[in-house]
């Protein structure tokens, strides 16, 4: 991707906090502080939630007591868009964090404990 930040796109219910929708679970510190060190590392970091309106506010705040600070909400990197020159309802990243992924590999579907 040349030289621009590598993007995580992280998801909230269920992977930076337990999934208690419409509240606010208990935080993954484990989560919390990957995602940190990664952003610290050059990342940038998506928030990348269902969530909207104040369910979408709660979250971001939570995530600032958490000590997380986004570089984006719901949408890709800054200079990803100026980058493609576009802004598709896809969120753009090298990584997608999420509890309820499937990983592909090798053109194989892979069960999340496999991966």
């Amino acid at each position: 991707m040349g030289n621009w930040k590598r993007a995580i796109a992280i998801d909230f219910d269920g992977t930076l906090c337990e999934n208690n929708y419409p509240d606010i679970g208990e935080p993954n510190w484990n989560v919390i502080y990957q995602a940190i060190q990664e952003q610290k590392h050059g990342a940038g970091l998506i928030l990348w939630t269902c969530r909207e309106g104040k369910l979408l506010y709660d979250a971001m705040e939570a995530c600032f007591d958490w000590g997380i600070q986004f570089d984006a909400i719901n949408e890709s990197l800054p200079e990803w868009k100026e980058h493609f020159g576009t802004a598709p309802r896809k969120v753009g990243a090298d990584e997608y964090w999420d509890d309820k992924a499937k990983v592909v590999k090798n053109g194989e579907l892979i069960d999340n404990a496999d991966a």
